[in-house]
């Protein structure tokens, strides 16, 4: 371990911290309302939102579980748990036998649609109401390249 160690200035560990903290804060903020007001998790939400994306909204299992970035077994617990409250179906691959599939049902597209206007609602409450334009495309620019870099790195 002869690497120095690229310790963050005042000023990189400020921004740092605060985004964090924006993460945390907002993140859990947005959950308990989606929760107190949809009676649906935020992981709930996010498979709900990639299924309605999609085309037919059906998605592989892996797939899905890649863009979510969620590990497989996070994965099976989850599905199976929307399975069981009817807002998805899981559907078994035929041409390859292994793979699966997972399936928006009507619930389950009828919960997202009830969800989305209030989430909106609180994003931009909590979010966009406090940003000019020109920091939301700063925002965008640099959330973009950062996603690229890690996604890029991922390969």
């Amino acid at each position: 371990m002869d690497e120095t160690v690229r310790w963050l200035t005042p000023e990189e560990q400020h921004a740092w911290r605060s985004f964090v903290r924006l993460q945390e804060r907002l993140g859990g903020r947005l959950s308990r309302l989606l929760q107190s007001e949809s009676n649906m998790s935020v992981a709930d939400f996010a498979v709900l939102v990639n299924l309605t994306d999609v085309p037919e909204g059906r998605q592989r299992f892996l797939e899905l579980g890649r863009v979510l970035e969620w590990e497989k077994s996070r994965m099976s617990h989850h599905i199976a748990r929307m399975v069981k409250r009817g807002l998805v179906v899981r559907d078994e691959c035929a041409e390859d036998g292994r793979g699966a599939f997972v399936v928006i049902t009507e619930a389950g597209r009828a919960a997202i649609e009830a969800a989305a206007p209030l989430h909106v609602e609180s994003v931009r409450a909590l979010f966009l109401d406090h940003v000019t334009p020109a920091e939301l495309r700063t925002l965008a620019r640099i959330s973009e390249r950062v996603v690229a870099k890690l996604d890029e790195d991922a390969s």
